[in-house]
């Protein structure tokens, strides 16, 4: 089993694979994620999740990943979504490692990952991330990279059929 972590653009091809694992790992992302449809488990409702946020990559307002090791599996996904220019230059960072490979370091390489990207070939100046208030684990990758927690919102997300409180966690990009 290899532990080297990877991002790699999402596609249309992963449907099958990504429906494997989503459903896999199920039990373990309940508490983390909004409640899902039984369709959002097939094949069919992951393929319709990537032409969603493969769209909103045509767009410029999101950058979906999928989550890889050095040998290709495919661990989860990682997106930098509501990618806004102007005066903010920020974008919102969300992200999910399959349920047998947590623990391994991959969610904390993957979001060094996808932040040099928001902060390189992006060029964005913040990137913010929540997570839930228990979800400790999610809370030290990103303090790991640098995150800072700033706040916390109050229901926040609709998260496993609830309106659930959020810790704020931002990284600004280092000053030139």
């Amino acid at each position: 089993m290899s532990t080297g972590t990877r991002l790699r653009l999402v596609e249309s091809g992963d449907a099958a694979e990504l429906a494997a694992v989503v459903r896999a790992s199920a039990d373990h992302l309940r508490p983390f994620e909004p409640s899902r449809t039984p369709e959002y488990y097939t094949e069919a409702g992951q393929r319709r999740t990537i032409g969603l946020l493969l769209a909103a990559a045509q767009t410029g307002s999101s950058v979906p990943f999928v989550i890889t090791d050095d040998d290709g599996e495919l661990l989860g996904r990682i997106t930098l979504s509501g990618v806004t220019r102007g005066a903010l230059q920020s974008c919102a960072l969300g992200y999910w490692v399959r349920a047998d490979r947590t623990r391994q370091g991959h969610a904390t390489r993957a979001v060094g990952l996808a932040v040099d990207h928001a902060f390189g070939r992006l060029g964005l100046h913040r990137v913010q991330a929540e997570t839930l208030p228990e979800n400790t684990a999610s809370q030290r990758a990103l303090e790991r990279n640098g995150f800072v927690r700033y706040g916390l919102a109050p229901q926040y997300i609709h998260i496993d059929g609830a309106w659930r409180d959020h810790v704020m966690f931002q990284l600004l990009a280092p000053s030139a």
